[in-house]
């Protein structure tokens, strides 16, 4: 803990800031919190502030209060498409998560807070007899973050049945956007463009059987137990699959275990045995470990097949700039052989 006015890493926070934050979010805003505790992957510096809304309302007003006041703010939801720094976050983090996870069903329009875990939210359509987004059963994350990137499984995207989503700017303005608005695209969205919170997404999903939705689910997380490694921290996939790269390589697993590099080791990080998309953290891993391998995987691929991996991790710098991990990695390599 420490006095309002001084950050974790001693740097000076606006006066007051820390106390108009606790006015706004009354015992949801923790201080100097490691990041290491909150990231999937178990890696992390601290981070200066933490505050949790659970209401658009106080979304806005978080972001008025940041941008007023100079502080870097990042958004987040579950982590785990996110490498935090080994030197943390200098500014404030607001986190999405299970306070805002309402879910509403009107016949078969879905509409959700942005919080809502996405097992939670395709079980509960699911079992209201909703088909379309059986996919993203075994994804670990929330659907702000499925919708800000267009995520899925199978080659499949959430935007696909997205019909509005609800967004704040970062003046604290709300908008409301329509799928051509969104503008999705494999693993992208035109929201990954400029800063906007999603708050909120509308779903229309088709009618289906809820037992045979409910054995699809099974079945894809049966499935996901005996391809990933899920008993050891990790993002989920790292690269992204390219379809030329498809059509002639494979996916990025398939490239990453040909080149030999299963199972190689950089500190306690480690391409996992058990699937070679995703890199574990064996205990104790930093982020410059997994950067490592990131590094090590693309040059490889690449000197074998002409393809460079690129990655869906994003790579959250101490001052919250956000950037696909593989591009960090790739400056990290070239400093180290140059």
């Amino acid at each position: 803990m420490y006095a309002d006015g001084v950050t974790g890493s001693g740097r000076a926070m606006p006066v007051g800031l820390s106390a108009a934050l606790d006015r706004l979010c009354p015992g949801r805003v923790r201080r100097s919190v490691s990041l290491a505790g909150i990231s999937r992957w178990k890696v992390g510096g601290p981070a200066d502030l933490l505050v949790e809304p659970q209401s658009a309302e106080e979304i806005s007003g978080v972001l008025r209060l940041c941008r007023s006041a100079g502080v870097p703010l990042l958004v987040v939801g579950d982590t785990s498409n996110l490498l935090f720094a080994d030197e943390g976050f200098r500014g404030v983090m607001m986190q999405i998560g299970r306070r805002m996870a309402a879910v509403s069903i009107t016949g078969t329009t879905v509409t959700a807070q942005a919080g809502v875990w996405m097992p939670y939210l395709a079980a509960t359509v699911g079992r209201a007899g909703l088909s379309g987004i059986e996919h993203t059963a075994g994804i670990p994350g929330t659907l702000g973050g499925l919708v800000m990137m267009n995520g899925g499984s199978q080659r499949r995207g959430i935007g696909e049945h997205v019909s509005r989503v609800w967004t704040i700017d970062e003046r604290g303005e709300a908008a409301i956007l329509g799928q051509a608005d969104c503008r999705f695209a494999y693993r992208r969205s035109a929201m990954q463009d400029r800063f906007v919170v999603i708050t909120a997404a509308e779903l229309v999903l088709e009618r289906g059987d809820a037992r045979s939705i409910r054995r699809t689910i099974i079945d894809i997380m049966a499935s996901r137990r005996r391809k990933f490694p899920l008993k050891l921290p990790n993002c989920g996939s790292v690269f992204l699959s390219d379809p030329a790269m498809y059509a002639t390589v494979g996916p990025p697993g398939h490239a990453i275990e040909q080149a030999g590099l299963k199972g190689l080791r950089a500190g306690q990080a480690q391409i996992s045995p058990v699937h070679a998309n995703f890199i574990v953290n064996l205990g104790g891993a930093t982020a410059r470990d997994i950067l490592t391998l990131i590094g090590i995987a693309r040059s490889t691929v690449f000197d074998r097949t002409g393809f460079w991996l690129n990655c869906e991790v994003r790579h959250v710098g101490p001052d919250g700039t956000l950037r696909p991990a593989h591009e960090v990695a790739a400056t990290d390599r070239a400093e180290q052989t140059s």
